[in-house]
């Protein structure tokens, strides 16, 4: 993860420490080994120069190349697939590019928030347990036929996913042991220096893990 001075470096990161959709880019950013700023923001207090960038949109993540502001973590990750594009995170086929976009959309629109949710706390904490266990079981098929989520090759599926999965202990999910596929898949990416690059310290603690 990248701390050297802003002044160094073209692309500067903002991010909240523990943000699964923050996670998602940091993950894209280092399976790519792109140097970066990054920027903690506190999401209740958004530093004044965020304010500056995107006043209608002071969200985070947000990236920033030089005076551009590119905001929306799915907007941000396929930018950065483009803009550097080896290793490449999409096929190159038309087709397989736009299933792994409804791939990526339905982890933010329906898993994320079951995510936020959790981390929220109060009456909505149970009822967003159930559905992200069930969201994880009904995609079995997937994680138990391939070495990554959509085949051999890590795309941006799998930057959108493993963040969650890191996080399914410190959310209270425990899967059954006939999801024992989804842990083998977990630990795959999670044992690769690039995950743990990807990583804030809040989020490295989120689990208790030996990654030797």
């Amino acid at each position: 993860m990248a701390t050297t001075p802003r002044s160094r470096n073209t692309l500067t990161l903002y991010s909240a420490k523990n943000c699964v959709v923050c996670h998602k880019v940091r993950m894209v950013m280092a399976a790519k080994g792109i140097t970066y700023d990054l920027i903690a923001v506190d999401t209740a207090n958004p530093p004044e120069d965020l304010l500056m960038l995107a006043p209608h949109y002071h969200s985070v993540p947000t990236l920033v190349e030089r005076d551009n502001a590119i905001y929306i973590s799915n907007v941000i990750s396929e930018y950065l697939d483009e803009r550097y594009p080896h290793p490449a995170l999409m096929p190159a086929e038309p087709i397989f590019r736009a299933m792994h976009r409804i791939a990526v959309r339905q982890v933010e629109q329906d898993w994320v928030p079951q995510v936020q949710a959790i981390m929220a706390g109060g009456k909505n904490l149970e009822p967003a347990r159930k559905r992200l266990k069930e969201l994880i079981l009904e995609s079995l098929p997937f994680f138990k036929s391939n070495k990554f989520f959509f085949g051999n090759e890590m795309s941006l599926v799998d930057c959108a996913i493993t963040p969650i999965i890191w996080r399914l202990p410190a959310l209270g999910i425990q899967l059954p042991k006939d999801a024992k596929c989804v842990e083998d898949y977990g630990l795959r990416i999670f044992r690769n220096p690039a995950f743990m690059r990807s990583m804030t310290p809040e989020e490295k603690v989120l689990r208790d893990l030996a990654l030797s």
